[in-house]
């Protein structure tokens, strides 16, 4: 194994924290596990050859059945806020963090989820189902073919072993890549303990965030260090959000827990994609009170935010000084939120006036709801062919009244109509990971099938290419196809 691993440098820099950050923890393997799937790209990313991923060795660590040579294999504590409500201790309960490698591309941690509990499972059994394991697969590259910033999936581990949700499934694990997977529930976890939370910060700042070290009168100041700190979260975490929006995306359970310092997508669980648009769209059936609906995801990333600046209190911080820092969201939001829409728009600047336009827009989705994704595709020869446009809407008439607007807009900026379409279809994906067609990819993995999932990375790392014959990855789900439900055991 060694052997395959030559060049790159390996090591578990978050094993360099002291021991009441982690549990140092062996997977528990599942029983005769068979690599499913393997992802060229990821590994590319590591710097290991493309033939490694069929060998016996990666098959071993990808299971959990042999450590990364030179890492340390842990899980990480953390708390956090669920659905509003402090949930206190959580962890890593199914996941094991083997190390980081230094690959061409930088530094990348390797993490493997499903394979089995740690001291922080609490009433867990430690172990994912291939249904959510095929979902965090697919969904975690879709989000890289549209520029989406977010963890990525190396391997796919399948095992026949029975694990119980509300059915019977059958055992998987995923091997998650990503630059760290530190979470606002790892500060929440230390906010009582000057110390720990201290040097925690210090692993961050170090590691990710560099230039924090100039605020202040030098780089032992502390409270303005963890200002600087705060700052550049609030503006990752508006991006992202401003990305989710913009692509029609549900995250499905925005707890603190669940949310990167680093401005990823992070955990896909009973995430969706929307078909047809509604604005109070809830992809998670145990989500009742649409806490986590489309149209509240700022607002929540807003709200999770302030519980991660009152965890940096005790870094000597007063409260005045942190909301200051968590004031500027909503004008970063707003930014890229309007920047993305007028290239989904094919504006060539966001003008005074857009807004109208845009609200209108999304009253008409919501009022016909129109597909999400296909609308705005369509919408770059709407101009002049607006046919395919206008069979989305049930009623074409209020789509025609919208698009007059639009018209006049357009006709209001210098930008050669062939250059706007091009750079409109570059903005406005054709395929997205429809739920249904992760269901299909599901329904063949259960049978040792990985066509789908080949078929359907294809498309989605470059999800703005129309390919021959792919018209039905395009489409919304069939008239009368059952929905697929997804919760947080997903």
């Amino acid at each position: 194994m060694d052997k395959w691993l030559a060049g790159l440098r390996i090591g578990n820099s978050f094993a360099d924290l002291p021991e009441a950050f982690y549990s140092r923890v062996s997977p528990m393997p599942p029983g005769a596990p068979r690599l499913l799937h393997a992802n060229p790209d990821v590994a590319r990313l590591l710097g290991l050859d493309e033939d490694v991923l069929q060998s016996a060795d990666f098959l071993a660590l990808c299971a959990g059945q042999i450590p990364l040579p030179g890492g340390q294999t842990i899980a990480t504590v953390y708390s956090g806020h669920q659905f509003g409500v402090w949930a206190g201790q959580l962890g890593d309960g199914r996941a094991h963090l083997l190390g980081e490698i230094h690959g061409p591309t930088g530094a990348w941690e390797i993490q493997l989820k499903g394979s089995g509990r740690t001291p922080y499972a609490r009433m867990g059994d430690g172990r994912a189902v291939l249904r959510s394991s095929v979902r965090e697969y697919l969904a975690s590259e879709a989000m890289a073919g549209l520029g989406i910033p977010t963890t990525r999936a190396l391997a796919l581990v399948v095992s026949d072993d029975p694990v119980y949700r509300e059915t019977v499934e059958t055992a998987a694990v995923v091997t998650r890549v990503s630059p760290s997977f530190l979470r606002f529930g790892h500060f929440e976890h230390w906010g009582h303990t000057h110390a720990r939370q201290k040097a925690l910060l210090d692993h961050a700042v170090d590691r990710f965030f560099p230039e924090c070290r100039q605020a202040g009168e030098g780089p032992d100041d502390t409270p303005a260090i963890t200002l600087a700190f705060l700052r550049e979260v609030v503006r990752r975490t508006a991006v992202l959000i401003a990305h989710w929006q913009l692509a029609g995306f549900c995250h499905g359970v925005m707890n603190t827990d669940n949310m990167s310092i680093l401005g990823l997508t992070l955990d896909y669980g009973p995430y969706g994609f929307m078909d047809r648009f509604n604005a109070r769209h809830i992809c998670n059936h145990t989500d009742t009170g649409g806490r986590y609906a489309w149209n509240a995801q700022p607002a929540v990333a807003h709200w999770n935010l302030y519980r991660l600046a009152g965890s940096l209190m005790v870094l000597g911080c007063d409260g005045e000084s942190l909301q200051d820092c968590i004031k500027p969201f909503e004008a970063e939001f707003l930014g890229a939120f309007h920047q993305g829409l007028a290239r989904k728009f094919g504006l060539r600047d966001w003008r005074e006036g857009d807004g109208e336009l845009a609200d209108a827009w999304w009253s008409l989705l919501h009022e016909q709801s129109a597909d999400f994704t296909l609308a705005f595709r369509h919408l770059a020869d709407a101009d002049e062919a607006p046919e395919a446009f206008l069979a989305l809407f049930a009623d074409p008439a209020a789509a025609q009244a919208w698009l007059e607007r639009y018209r006049a807009r357009l006709a209001a900026q210098d930008w050669d109509a062939l250059a706007r379409r091009a750079d409109m279809r570059r903005a406005n994906p054709l395929y997205v990971l429809r739920n249904h067609l992760a269901q299909r990819a599901i329904e063949a993995a259960q049978h040792g099938d990985a066509s789908e999932i080949d078929r359907l990375l294809s498309l989605l790392r470059d999800p703005y290419t129309e390919r021959p014959g792919m018209a039905d990855y395009a489409a919304p789900p069939p008239t009368g196809a059952p929905a697929v439900a997804v919760s947080c055991s997903s």
